[in-house]
């Protein structure tokens, strides 16, 4: 069963981000608290939404997608940026991540939204092959950037 996450499944959310973090062998990386994806989630003004996907019979929570809108200048509508999925691995092969996904194309058919995006490590081969076999497609000649912490502040520092 896939379902939009509610506050009492923050904990879960959060063990289940640190796994992940564990499976992309950067547990260090995973600083964000209960507190603050429970405020990014349920505030005053949240910014990121999640759904969960919990097991039929045990009713655990097994996976989760998180995820936010994002906006295509070139096509002039808001697109879904997935920032992460992940089923834990006892659950994989059940349709638990398929489902995730489903339910996330169905929001961005259903809101005229144009894009379903997301990030995928180079070397996780299990899940390009999966998101492959769904229709997904690199997207070549892109690299991502990102700053973070001292590049960040000495950007930011800089004024504007």
């Amino acid at each position: 069963m896939i379902r939009t996450a509610t506050p009492a499944d923050v904990p879960a959310v959060h063990a289940l981000i640190r796994e992940l973090a564990a499976y992309e062998k950067a547990p260090q990386e995973a600083r964000a608290t209960e507190e603050q994806l429970r405020e990014a989630l349920f505030g005053e003004r949240p910014a990121v939404f999640a759904h969960v996907a919990v097991d039929d019979v045990s009713g655990e929570t097994v996976g989760f997608a998180l995820w936010f809108l994002n906006f295509s200048t070139w096509r002039g509508v808001h697109g879904i940026y997935l920032e992460d999925l992940y089923v834990s691995p006892g659950a994989r092969g059940g349709g638990h991540g398929r489902a995730l996904l489903t339910g996330l194309a169905w929001i961005c058919v259903e809101r005229g939204y144009e894009r379903l995006e997301w990030s995928v490590l180079d070397w996780n081969e299990p899940a390009i092959g999966f998101y492959e076999a769904l229709g997904a497609r690199p997207q070549d000649g892109w690299t991502g950037y990102r700053l973070t912490d001292g590049a960040l502040a000495a950007l930011g520092g800089s004024g504007h």
